[in-house]
């Protein structure tokens, strides 16, 4: 069964359907799991995103990282002539399947991802969050490891707030970088990086662009963590909690570009992701 709905995947796409993105001018293409964005409007053309880092288990903040990560394996199985849609196979251990898909958006969405994970095997995985796309910025901000901070924000009880603006610590297995944890997640689930003091109030991380007229941002399906990485990178990374035996799980990210204007995006984002009946988000 999980056989064949592999390959109406392949062929039909998801149940939401797939939208042409012949006019848009953007091109897409993966490399040694490199996920490369050609655009002409963006800062030097292109944007680079680590595509697909890792899949990781409970309890990871004080554990090393390579204990943290499940091994899996990513392969491209198509492209469409135009640069408009990537199709993929990754395999965790040997039990998930995960079919995922990277196509060009409209209007203020730049790509959407789609990941679907299927469990075919017969023991609970306990794979509770993902890392799907880490979005290097340091183009699009013009900025480096030592600044682009000032550039980036994600939303707090104040509103949207910059990096460098929130109450961060230094302390932790793997110095550098900062995790941003929603109400709902345990500090030691978090990744081994230093973690926030302010918990964040909605699942969006982006940056400004050099001249301030424009924004990336990132957000997903229910997230588990933000992340600012040690690679001029922003994540956004969506919680799967875990898989058993014969289980599915669909998980949805975005990354928009867009005037730089918060209230559009708040729009944009809550279209996207409407608030789930717990709170959740």
């Amino acid at each position: 069964m999980h056989r064949r709905w592999f390959w109406m995947f392949l062929l039909l796409g998801f149940a939401t359907g797939i939208a042409s993105a012949q006019s848009t001018g953007i091109r897409l293409s993966w490399t040694n799991n490199l996920l490369t964005v050609r655009d002409p409007s963006l800062p030097g053309g292109t944007l680079d995103v680590f595509y697909l880092e890792a899949f990781c288990i409970p309890g990871g903040h004080e554990r090393s990282w390579g204990e943290t990560r499940i091994p899996h394996q990513t392969q491209l199985l198509t492209s469409t002539p135009d640069g408009s849609e990537l199709r993929f196979r990754s395999t965790i251990g040997s039990e998930i399947e995960v079919l995922h898909e990277v196509r060009t958006g409209h209007g203020d969405t730049l790509i959407e991802m789609d990941f679907l994970l299927v469990h075919r095997g017969t023991n609970s995985w306990n794979v509770q969050w993902f890392q799907p796309a880490c979005m290097r910025v340091d183009r699009f901000t013009g900025a480096s490891q030592s600044n682009y901070t000032a550039q980036s924000f994600i939303f707090t009880a104040a509103g949207r707030t910059p990096l460098d603006q929130i109450r961060r610590t230094t302390n932790a297995l793997y110095r550098g970088g900062q995790v941003y944890l929603p109400p709902w997640v345990q500090e030691q689930d978090a990744n081994p990086r230093p973690i926030a003091i302010d918990r964040i109030a909605n699942g969006l991380i982006g940056c400004v662009s050099s001249d301030g007229k424009s924004i990336l941002a990132l957000a997903s399906d229910r997230t588990f963590e933000l992340f600012e990485g040690v690679y001029v990178c922003l994540h956004s990374d969506p919680w799967i909690g875990g898989l058993a035996p014969g289980a599915t799980r669909r998980i949805r990210q975005k990354l928009y570009r867009m005037p730089n204007d918060t209230d559009r995006l708040l729009r944009q984002y809550g279209r996207d992701f409407p608030r789930t009946d717990d709170g959740g988000f």
